[in-house]
């Protein structure tokens, strides 16, 4: 099994993604990243005759913002010790975030996923 990164970035439409292997750059776009990886999986099967490939996801901020649009943006942006405002504009992709505020972010997000996890519910 080959695991490749898919840099998912959002557009007006959907999703575009980006994969390098073997030196090649394969860019797709879809409606959603389910169907990009899959579109992705076929587009590696035709040019290098990959049969079974698992993907590991790397969002740019706009895009996770727009695939995890459920999440509030102001309790991560507290949970990653920064302005809700600011981090509403790397989401809206009006401004860019470094790769230091990149990280801070990715780290809010993995330790809040944490704690969820380990959340049990009981039927009243």
């Amino acid at each position: 099994m080959k695991d490749l990164q898919l840099v998912i970035e959002a557009s007006d439409d959907g999703f575009w993604g980006r994969v390098t292997y073997d030196d090649d750059l394969i860019v797709d776009q879809a409606e959603t990243v389910e169907a990009l990886q899959q579109n992705m999986k076929k587009l590696l099967l035709d040019f290098h005759q990959l049969t079974d490939v698992t993907f590991t996801l790397a969002y740019d901020l706009y895009a996770f913002f727009e695939r995890y649009s459920y999440l509030k943006i102001s309790e991560i942006a507290e949970e990653a010790g920064m302005n809700a405002g600011l981090l509403r504009h790397y989401a809206a992709g009006s401004k860019s975030p470094s790769a230091e505020q990149v990280k801070r972010i990715e780290e809010a997000v993995h330790r809040l996923a944490i704690e969820l996890a380990s959340v049990q519910l009981v039927a009243a």
